[in-house]
């Protein structure tokens, strides 16, 4: 091989090494670069969140606007180029708040907008400011609560911070069990008002609950339905709620249990039910004719007990106690009547 042939093959390899270790070093810079900017991203996205963390930034329900001040809550005035009305203020045990100049006001009862109104009213019926710039906001508050009691999925107290629809309230707790009747008391938390009853069923309109509102302090109790207990000689022996109109007759009743048994003695069943002395009878039904349109449908109340006897138990030689043991002991079924 020729000298400059040589000489020409060794330039051109150092040119390609010297050019690949640039490559490769310029790519190890790039990728350094990529990963400390990856890491400056990531902190100044923590840093970003932290100082949201800080600034006491956070979500507030939507009624929060509607709330009605009350004693104990503590606010935050400021009037724009007026130091001598900025400060905290706490609503003491009468509903008012003690301020510099302006003396005492009566809050309690307002919401911040209207609390703001009345300061800004007070200082320019005073001629203290011509065009006062008012800020007001709450700092701290205890949130008002609603009772939630009865026949729903979490009884307890809730907090509510204005006036919601009882379908809404219900809601909270969870809604209403299998055992609900159709039924709701609302009682007031001022002692002297009456309580307000709301009837509803699937089989009415609803519109009395839908329009129906609570407020904060309310008690609310969903009452527990009726339940009768069919027993005996049927396809689905329990207990059933006596839901819709709060209704159920005899002939309803043994329907919802799927109808008697091969076995059962269909002439006549037994209704047991308590007095309201406590004590108990035994009322002997003519079934069957009741099938047969003889003789009319007989309705029942609360914690009756129905017994279809089996073809071996033609008369009343039912035990009470052993049929009471047998509702304490029974499912609970929700009547869906159609």
């Amino acid at each position: 091989m020729r000298p400059n042939a040589l000489l020409v093959m060794l330039s051109g390899a150092a040119i390609l090494a010297s050019f690949t270790e640039t490559s490769a070093a310029q790519i190890d810079m790039q990728q350094r670069i990529a990963a400390q900017s990856g890491a400056a991203a990531g902190r100044s996205r923590s840093e970003a969140a932290a100082a949201m963390h800080g600034s006491g930034l956070a979500m507030v329900p939507a009624d929060f606007a509607q709330l009605k001040l009350a004693p104990g809550f503590l606010l935050g005035l400021s009037v724009l180029d007026d130091s001598d009305f900025v400060g905290t203020f706490r609503i003491d045990d009468q509903g008012y708040i003690a301020l510099p100049v302006l003396g005492t006001l009566h809050v309690a009862g307002e919401t911040v907008s209207e609390a703001r109104i009345q300061i800004r009213k007070v200082l320019l019926d005073d001629k203290i400011l011509k065009d006062p710039q008012v800020d007001l906001s709450i700092i701290e508050y205890s949130p008002p609560e609603v009772t939630i009691v009865g026949e729903v999925g979490s009884p307890g107290k809730y907090p509510l911070l204005a006036p919601r629809k009882l379908v809404d309230v219900l809601a909270l707790a969870g809604g209403t069990t299998i055992a609900a009747g159709n039924e709701i008391q609302i009682t007031e938390s001022n002692p002297n008002a009456e309580p307000v009853l709301i009837h509803y069923s699937r089989a009415s309109n609803p519109k009395a609950v839908e329009d129906a509102i609570v407020h904060p302090g309310d008690i609310v109790q969903v009452k527990r339905a009726g339940i009768v207990y069919i027993l005996g000689a049927v396809t689905r022996p329990g207990g059933y709620v006596m839901q819709e109109e709060g209704t159920l007759t005899v002939l309803q009743a043994i329907s919802l249990a799927n109808g008697t048994t091969v076995t059962a003695a269909t002439g006549t069943v037994h209704l047991l039910r308590k007095n309201a002395d406590g004590t108990e009878v035994d009322i002997a039904i003519p079934y069957k004719k009741m099938t047969q349109g003889k003789s009319a449908d007989m309705r029942l109340q609360a914690t009756d007990v129905l017994y279809v006897p089996t073809s071996a138990i033609k008369t009343a030689l039912t035990d009470s106690q052993g049929i009471l043991s047998a509702a304490a002991s029974a499912s609970i079924y929700a009547a869906e009547l159609h």
